[in-house]
């Protein structure tokens, strides 16, 4: 076996990710042997895979962009085993390549996303292959995409929590996306407006609130009417329109827009946090 040059183990590492021993030794096993040393590490990849599969992989990032038009975005979450790892360049690198892809692919649902290819691979596969890189679980566990005449992305620091909001005009200043984006990721709606929450969500809180009452002893013909006011107040503190806005307490937010705008609204927003 002739001696394995520093140039191929670099060549290795750029195509694999993998650290400068195991793409040595892979080269070494395979008499330098370069698309055979690939497999090798993606193998490793696969069977540390295997090894991690009941692992909990509660850390990770979570972060979104837009398209360059600001008309469309998109959200990812990567998780992996530890903090640590979750601030690695490497791997928070790997999470905005696939967040890229997402990007110029648009694809449908997460199912879709793993199935696209970054370089010679698919997203599913070069997953495992950070696996054997990294040596820990990591699994692509979110995505989430939104269309709007305009929209914004917002990442807390740290990536642990991004919001993406789609509002109805575009060329917007750039602030008022931010800000509203910045609104969801803080205080975390449920939907945009009343119209908007899901009926059992309705359904659950009417029940919460007739709960609440009978225990504070309230008479029960006016059960269903104190029901109806704490759902009045669930509407205000949990639907995006109604909610007071962050920067000024004293307006909601529909009133905040409208007073940019008299006909501007919020279309949809997307988030994610992996602390909640």
């Amino acid at each position: 076996m002739g001696q394995i040059t520093a140039t191929e183990v670099s060549k290795l590492r750029k195509a694999t990710g993998a650290g400068m021993m195991d793409c040595k030794k892979a080269l070494e096993e395979t008499n330098g042997n370069f698309d055979k040393a690939i497999e090798i590490i993606r193998k490793k990849g696969q069977l540390i895979a295997n090894k991690r599969a009941d692992r909990e992989a509660s850390e990770g990032v979570v972060i979104a962009k837009v398209s360059d038009d600001n008309r469309r975005g998109a959200m990812i979450v990567l998780n992996c085993e530890t903090d640590f790892v979750a601030k690695n360049e490497s791997f928070v690198g790997f999470a905005y390549s696939i967040l890229d892809k997402a990007i110029s692919e648009e694809p449908s649902d997460l199912n879709e996303l793993k199935k696209l290819e970054i370089g010679d691979r698919t997203i599913d596969e070069k997953v495992v292959e950070q696996i054997g890189v990294i040596g820990e679980k990591i699994s692509l566990s979110g995505y989430e995409k939104l269309e709007a005449e305009s929209v914004t992305a917002y990442i807390h620091p740290g990536n642990k929590l991004a919001s993406m909001v789609g509002l109805n005009i575009k060329d917007l200043q750039p602030q008022i996306g931010k800000d509203m984006a910045m609104q969801i990721a803080a205080m975390n709606p449920v939907a945009v407006d009343k119209e908007d929450v899901p009926q059992e969500i309705i359904d659950k809180e009417l029940e919460i609130g007739k709960e609440q009452a009978m225990r504070e002893g309230k008479p029960e013909n006016l059960l269903e009417k104190i029901a109806m006011g704490k759902l009045g107040k669930f509407y205000k503190e949990s639907t995006l329109m109604n909610q007071e806005f962050i920067k000024d307490n004293k307006k909601t937010v529909r009133q905040f827009l409208q007073e940019y705008n008299k006909n501007l609204t919020i279309t949809g927003f997307k988030r994610f946090s992996l602390t909640d």
